[in-house]
């Protein structure tokens, strides 16, 4: 009779008992932590709460916070920590700094009446499950979703004459450790002063700090999205330690670079920019040096683009956008120069005292000192430029707003225009006398030499003296010139070398040699007035000889 084989586990029936009882005490320890866990919440709670207003120096609210067991980034078995509806307020309990609408941190109902500094959706981050006494919680990173920070203007933060450290607590029982802290679609909003006037939105696709937990420096990187010209900032840098006190003192420091930078934004000028560079110092007084790079930089009304590069060393005050350039150096085209001034706001008093920004008032000098005027005009040419520009804030367009006074100097010039260019040989060949030369087809090309003073207000270029020179031939002039559109309005003389007779040669200059004596004067064989009329596309050319007006066009 066949022997009955005994299974493996009737013959071992005590493995089944251990691993079942080691399977029931592990659950009731997971159920025991559970419960731990969830026991402990309301503590951790209150010291995450105590911990943040220890490094804010401010009210802070934490709606909810839950605990569970799991596995961390790194793979370490731990407490994973989240948290819902994190809320911290601007700082009211620093010596010397008040809050308008606030009277101290007594004041629940005042404190409650001004938005949070902070808003934060959920937070979460793992941490081991050992704990030493008097040892900090170690937690390698932080994960935010949802941060909206509401920054307030300047004038939120109203500086005591007394200057205090802030208050420090001595900490709770627990505290933490914080590696890194990562963000993914925060929001920064920047408040304005003025009435009517929407604040600064400023859009952060995602951004990283180090050292958290330390006192000293925090370690940040960025990428966010700049609200005008609207472009991508990819920065890194440095940033605090912060005091609690006043925002503009928060150092900073770092390095950026900025993508493509639609320029169309403004009305008056065009084109794709990118930059990048370094800054250094406060977030008030902040220093910064770079280059930029736009290779279809277009100026309106003007049609036709140019590369611009620009190199800049400027001050910045990052808490409302004063600029003070110190200098910017720039290459348009062909042409090199120089500016140096501000870009500031200005500001008066509103109602109550209040102090309102109009908006920017830009005043710059600009020293064209290696120009081309083909970069800027239907010319070709060497060009020298000096001048003061200033532009009032207002609703106006630029050029409207825009004054300008200064001098220029342009040599070797020809127009592009071969109409125009064409018109100006005449002159040139009439002035020395060689009507002959009218129909040489091999002539020599003529080039001219232009200077003068040069005032714009309004949109309208105002030249009150300007020389322009060929050979055999010298023009006085002064009028205007309408930046919108074009239109010429010109008066003055123009001075030959040759006389009448001698300007009109053959049998034609035999018959008007008796009227040389009364154009000839002051050395020039010939001094007769003109004018110049009509559009920069379409100029006239005049001459007003008393009442008789004989009017050439080209």
């Amino acid at each position: 009779m066949a022997k009955t084989r005994i299974s493996f586990w009737r013959r071992h029936r005590w493995l089944a008992w251990v691993g079942g009882g080691l399977l029931a005490a592990l659950a009731g320890l997971a159920a025991m932590v559970a419960v731990l866990a969830h026991r402990a919440e309301p503590f951790l709670r209150a010291q995450i709460v105590e911990g943040l207003q220890e490094r804010f120096h401010a009210r802070v609210e934490l709606d909810s916070f839950h605990l569970s067991l799991g596995n961390g980034l790194e793979g370490h078995w731990g407490v994973w920590a989240e948290g819902k509806g994190l809320r911290i307020w601007p700082p009211v309990q620093i010596e010397g700094v008040t809050v308008p609408g606030t009277t101290g941190s007594t004041s629940v109902a005042a404190a409650e009446s001004a938005q949070p500094l902070i808003r934060l959706a959920e937070f979460r981050f793992h941490a081991p499950l050992r704990y030493e006494a008097g040892k900090p919680v170690h937690v390698s990173t932080v994960q935010l979703k949802g941060l909206d920070v509401d920054l307030p203007p300047k004038s939120h933060f109203e500086r005591s004459q007394g200057r205090g450290e802030p208050p420090r607590s001595g900490g709770g029982l627990l505290r933490f450790e914080v590696d890194s802290i990562e963000c993914n679609g925060a929001h920064l909003t920047l408040e304005t002063s003025q009435p009517g006037k929407l604040p600064m939105e400023i859009a952060i696709a995602h951004f990283k700090l180090t050292n958290a937990g330390s006192e000293e420096a925090i370690g940040f990187e960025a990428e966010l999205t700049n609200p005008r010209p609207v472009g991508t900032i990819h920065s890194k840098g440095s940033l605090g330690p912060w005091n609690g006190a006043d925002l503009g003192e928060i150092p900073l420091g770092g390095g950026y670079r900025f993508d493509h930078a639609d320029l169309s934004d403004f009305r008056e000028i065009a084109g794709i920019l990118s930059s990048t560079g370094h800054f250094e110092g406060t977030l008030r007084d902040l220093i910064v040096d770079g280059e930029t790079e736009t290779p279809d930089f277009q100026l309106r009304p003007f049609d036709h683009a140019l590369p611009l590069h620009t190199k800049f060393h400027a001050k910045v005050d990052g808490t409302n956008g004063d600029t003070w350039l110190e200098p910017v150096e720039a290459t348009l085209g062909h042409s090199h120069f120089t500016t140096q001034g501000q870009v500031v706001r200005v500001m008066v008093a509103g109602p109550g005292g209040v102090r309102q920004s109009l908006g920017h008032d830009i005043a710059l000098n600009v020293n064209v000192d290696r120009g081309r005027i083909e970069d800027f005009l239907l010319l070709t040419g060497a060009v020298a430029v000096k001048a003061a520009l200033h532009i009032p804030p207002g609703a106006a367009p630029v050029h409207e707003r825009m004054s300008l006074d200064g001098s220029f100097v342009l040599e070797q010039a020809q127009f592009s225009s071969a109409k125009i260019q064409k018109s100006i040989e005449q002159l040139s060949d009439r002035g020395q006398g060689q009507p002959k030369e009218l129909k040489n087809a091999d002539a020599p090309e003529v080039r001219s030499r232009m200077e003068g003073d040069f005032q714009m207000a309004g949109g309208v270029v105002t030249l009150p003296s300007l020389t322009y020179t060929v050979p055999g031939a010298a023009i006085q002039l002064k009028g205007t010139y309408g930046v919108e559109g074009g239109a010429l309005d010109f008066a003055g003389t123009a001075k030959m070398q040759a006389t009448v007779s001698e300007m009109v040669g053959g049998w034609k200059g035999l018959l008007l040699s008796p009227l040389d004596r009364y154009f000839k004067k002051d050395g020039a064989g010939t001094e007769i007035p003109i004018h110049i009329n009509g559009t920069r596309e379409k100029p006239g050319f005049g001459l007003d000889l008393g009442r008789i007006q004989v009017t050439e066009k080209p």
